[in-house]
């Protein structure tokens, strides 16, 4: 059988207060300097990480030049990250709604991604073909503009979620395994990588929703479901999941079949107090040690092998490319 394939997106931007309102003047980029962490993990593993990189990290010199050298050393692919509260033009307000930038006018959206899009070409010379949307912001015209700025891959989609309670998309009941957005164009869907394990896991994508639903999180239902071994739903990322539960639901998913799988976290947490998942030193460490312990799980339990964006797109264009 083809062996199981695993890629790694890093949403690669400033740091700034999760439970503040959004802030323009939130534009710290100090955790790329700290990416060498991961880095240590993924040189002994040979697995290169694709970077989204957004606005103020693009507008950094010192976060171009470190993301630069991993770019131009082979160990890193640079695609676009799309926050809309910190990119040009700022003509909206900033609030939740327009956090989502599939909520803005289309063509304030058309301009920002246009204008990232152009940064990201001029300071590391090659116009990108990966994108993802800060907040999973995915709406009605985004794919419109990827296609005429010339991408060919996005990654915004969160398989088995739903945003709408915060004004967001709503992605349950989409794939959950790559697929073409438009085959025509060479745009390529590859979501985050999200499933069920328990004894109602057969049934996990028809209840996504309840996962979601205001209602059902007030009466605490998923987490009754989740307790009692029922159902619960697990996105591959280090962040606030520990180890035996992504390395469980690796089991689980390559058990049932599935052979493609893509791992998201931010770049924030591998900075002390960059985010909610890494406040202090400790945390980033056990951080680092949850991404290292997933990867050689699904390497020397699974027979995993790891793969970029590029390669899964590749093995989509030339079927079979991926099996060798």
């Amino acid at each position: 059988m083809t062996p199981p394939l695993l890629a790694i997106v890093v949403d690669t931007e400033e740091e700034f207060d999760w439970s503040a309102p959004f802030d323009r003047a939130s534009r710290s980029v100090a955790n790329i300097l700290e990416q060498h962490r991961a880095h240590e993990i993924y040189a002994a593993l040979g697995m290169v990480p694709t970077y989204v990189i957004d606005h103020p990290v693009a507008s950094d010199d010192k976060a171009v030049a470190a993301l630069c050298a991993l770019q131009q050393a082979g160990d890193a692919v640079i695609g676009t990250h799309l926050h809309p509260w910190v990119n040009p033009p700022e003509t909206e307000a900033v609030n939740t709604h327009n956090s989502f930038h599939c909520n803005l006018p289309p063509a304030l959206e058309r301009a920002k991604m246009a204008v990232l899009t152009d940064l990201i070409a001029e300071r590391f010379g090659a116009r990108p073909t990966i994108f993802k949307a800060g907040r999973y912001g995915f709406g009605a015209n985004t794919q419109a503009v990827l296609v005429e700025l010339g991408y060919r891959i996005d990654c915004s989609f969160v398989a088995h979620s739903g945003f709408a309670a915060m004004g967001g998309p709503d992605f349950c009941g989409k794939p959950a395994q790559p697929h073409w957005l438009d085959e025509a164009a060479g745009l390529l869907e590859i979501p985050l990588t999200t499933g069920f394990t328990g004894a109602l896991a057969p049934l996990g994508p028809g209840m996504a929703p309840l996962f979601d639903s205001p209602q059902a999180i007030a009466a605490r239902l998923p987490g009754i479901l989740g307790r009692t071994g029922m159902l619960s739903r697990t996105r591959l990322t280090p962040e606030g999941v520990p180890a035996a539960e992504l390395c469980k639901l690796l089991d689980v998913l390559v058990a049932r079949g599935q052979r493609i799988f893509t791992m998201a976290y931010h770049s924030s947490s591998l900075l002390a107090g960059g985010s909610p998942y890494a406040r202090t030193a400790e945390d980033v460490a056990a951080f680092c040690a949850t991404i290292r312990q997933v990867l050689t799980h699904f390497r020397d339990r699974l027979g995993g092998r790891f793969i970029t964006l590029d390669d899964i797109y590749d093995g989509f264009a030339n079927p079979g490319q991926n099996a060798k």
